[in-house]
């Protein structure tokens, strides 16, 4: 968990607590504490209190968003840190277009895996 650089702080729309996931999600705060640290989510410092916050556009449906997973796990591999992953996945990209967490809420998560394997070689 790292605190956030103000400028991929701008590139997220909107960001959401902990506690806030955990209602989503309809689980204890301690499980979403659980997806950070196993990955399945970034959770970065960030606002005046330094609380951890997640991005909103990983949750929809009141589930983690398909494909998100599979996505920074490949990422991870690739050797970004989370900074590098979000500010990948809320970078803009006319060739997909949007940006790759928009294609992953829109059930275009093949695509986004795919460049994301591309970004190792």
């Amino acid at each position: 968990m790292t605190e956030i650089d103000a400028n991929i702080d701008g590139l997220v729309p909107a960001w959401l607590t902990l506690p806030d996931i955990a209602e989503k999600l309809g689980v204890e705060v301690t499980r979403v504490r659980q997806l950070v640290k196993e990955g399945q989510l970034i959770a970065v410092r960030r606002g005046e209190n330094r609380a951890l916050h997640v991005p909103a556009d990983f949750i929809q449906d009141d589930k983690v968003v398909k494909g998100l997973v599979g996505t920074l796990t490949l990422l991870k591999d690739d050797g970004f840190t989370d900074e590098e992953m979000l500010e990948w996945l809320f970078t803009a990209d006319e060739t997909l277009p949007g940006t790759p967490a928009q294609a992953l809420r829109e059930n275009r998560g093949t695509e986004v895996k795919r460049r994301a394997q591309a970004l190792a070689v």
